[in-house]
């Protein structure tokens, strides 16, 4: 007890918290989320809840919202100390899941959670994370950096995402449209994407041995972190572009689960789609994946295999959404076709 009486006042950053800290990432933030500011947003940075007004003359406006993490993606990011891009990941895992459903992106929210607040460190992330924003045209409307000391190994952090979106309840995109007849067309992924991490860490450095600096001969002069750290593509601008123009009948995000279990999720029962694997170029890092001995199947129902958006359109607007998606920079294919199936269970078969 004598002791304790002549120790110094404990505080909450010798606990491991520093709220020092946090205030610096905000002060170093503002500008940041400030650049992703939208017509929408009544409110600054700092308050307590996030305040925006949804868009004016809509008939019956539907709130889309969707949340997700980067996963074991991060990994990568702390072997190589490169933040600066996972950011945009976690924004297009959310993003392009509401684009399915029609949503217009409208604001963003994210989690960072750490051992120890690094400034510079998170602001890298949270740059990122404005980044993916001004991509997908919302606002990076608030958001929580929580430190937890004990939590998190040293230098490694978490992130979540939610990401909210409106659409006319008339214009909802839900699959109930599909018919048999219908085209699947694939919009070119930029890579893994954010899935499939463990499998594909496991199978490449583990299994093969390989380093992240390494240079694999089919990746050209990228090592394999620049690989493996390049961002999700977000499809944003391409789906609000092709809407106003088509009928896209279907939208599926080919996220985990692969193309295996994604494309049927949003068939009618009695459907299934029919994919053509040689119809679109598979990129390398695939094929270096599978080199570990990971099954065709299995590759299918993990990994988007360069797949990253399918859209469903009837055959008279195949045309059409290619010319507008490719004025948006995409890459298309057309990869396959809806039929019937005997099955009431949805489901993808490859020829």
């Amino acid at each position: 007890m004598p002791d304790q009486e002549k120790r110094n006042p404990l505080t909450y950053k010798e606990a491991g918290v520093d709220i020092d800290a946090g205030n610096e990432v905000v002060e170093r933030i503002k500008g940041i989320v400030g650049s992703t500011r939208t017509e929408g947003v009544i409110s600054d940075l700092g308050g307590f809840g996030g305040l925006f007004a949804l868009p004016a003359g809509m008939k019956e406006p539907v709130l889309v919202s969707g949340t997700d993490g980067v996963g074991t993606k991060l990994k990568v990011a702390f072997a190589t100390g490169v933040h600066g891009t996972v950011g945009i990941d976690l924004v297009a895992m959310c993003v392009n899941d509401i684009l399915t459903c029609g949503a217009t992106p409208l604001f963003f929210l994210d989690y960072f959670a750490t051992g120890a607040l690094a400034p510079t460190q998170a602001q890298e992330v949270i740059g990122g994370i404005a980044e993916g924003c001004r991509q997908a045209g919302c606002a990076l409307l608030g958001g929580e950096t929580a430190e937890l000391p004990g939590f998190y190994p040293d230098g490694e952090y978490d992130l979540a995402g939610f990401a909210v979106g409106v659409v006319e309840r008339s214009e909802i995109i839900s699959g109930r449209d599909i018919r048999p007849g219908d085209r699947a067309l694939g919009l070119a992924s930029s890579g893994l994407h954010s899935n499939g991490y463990s499998l594909a860490r496991k199978a490449l450095l583990e299994v093969q041995g390989l380093a992240l600096t390494d240079r694999p001969s089919v990746l050209g002069s990228r090592t394999l972190a620049e690989e493996l750290l390049t961002p999700t593509r977000i499809y944003a601008a391409t789906v609000k572009s092709l809407r106003s123009e088509v009928k896209l009948k279907g939208l599926a995000h080919i996220t985990g689960g692969g193309l295996l279990e994604n494309p049927p999720r949003i068939l009618p029962s009695g459907l299934g789609f029919v994919l053509d694997t040689g119809a679109w170029p598979e990129p390398p890092i695939f094929g270096l994946i599978a080199q570990a001995g990971v099954e065709k199947d299995e590759m299918r129902r993990t990994f988007n295999l360069g797949i990253g958006m399918l859209l469903v359109v009837s055959p008279a607007d195949v045309g059409r959404t290619r010319e507008l998606a490719e004025a948006c920079g995409e890459t298309v294919y057309e990869i396959g076709e809806v039929l019937e199936t005997p099955s009431i269970q949805p489901g993808v078969t490859f020829r």
